[in-house]
């Protein structure tokens, strides 16, 4: 049986280097899948939503339950409750109660959503690596000048591990910089953002957590579940 080639991926910038660093191939090589793209980008905005948005019914408006004026005589229309949907003060007609919007997305369709969103990036040349070592002394201004040195497109998407505190205070105050933990990004993140810088720990993180359904079923399966999908 013949052996299948894994596609190669080119070298990304590393942000403030000279250098350049590998990308993980079966994270960055996926054909663009737009309906399952926009699938998960859907279901991922549905989730964030807080669903709380209320109005009154009739039985709960405060109005008084007697009739206005006489049924016969007055030339009015025949009135009964004051607090039907159609008169001032009255209660919201077939208004929003809340409610929750999750959509459930299939654990291997999210996964090859997300490959697909990256991949996308990668194609495009927007996206960058950033290690944490280069920034464990906080400074905006480094941040902004390897940004702008690389080129980056705004908004850029910043993925970082949550003990990764230099990065995210160099990082947090620049304009148009989203800066999210690994665990927390959604595909909707991905797609939305013009550029993407990806630290070298949540890049790891990432590939056990999207990486191509065929990887090992060891060691690294445990992981995965903890990290979040």
């Amino acid at each position: 049986m013949a052996e299948t080639k894994t596609p190669k991926v080119g070298k990304v910038p590393i942000l403030g280097k000279t250098t350049k660093a590998d990308l993980p191939a079966d994270l960055f090589t996926e054909d663009f899948h737009q309906s399952l793209v926009h699938e998960t980008a859907r279901a991922d905005a549905n989730a964030r939503r807080r669903g709380t948005a209320s109005t009154l019914t009739r039985g709960e408006v405060s109005m008084t339950t007697a009739k206005a004026w006489r049924q016969k005589g007055t030339g009015r229309a025949r009135v009964g409750a004051l607090s039907v949907g159609s008169r001032y003060g009255g209660a919201a007609t077939f208004g929003p109660k809340p409610r929750h919007y999750t959509v459930k997305v299939n654990r291997k369709a999210r996964r090859k959503a997300m490959r697909s969103a990256l991949s996308v990036h990668s194609e495009r040349g927007s996206v960058a690596v950033v290690k944490a070592s280069d920034f464990e002394i906080p400074s905006t201004k480094a941040a902004s000048e390897a940004l702008t040195k690389w080129g980056a497109k705004r908004s850029t998407l910043l993925v970082i591990l949550g003990e990764e505190t230099g990065l995210l205070r160099s990082f947090r105050n620049i304009p148009r910089i989203d800066v999210m933990e690994v665990g927390a990004i959604g595909v909707v993140d991905v797609i939305g953002a013009a550029s993407i810088v990806i630290s070298e720990g949540a890049l790891e993180v990432l590939e056990k957590r999207a990486g191509t359904d065929t990887q090992g079923a060891g060691p690294t399966d445990t992981t995965t579940e903890k990290d979040g999908e």
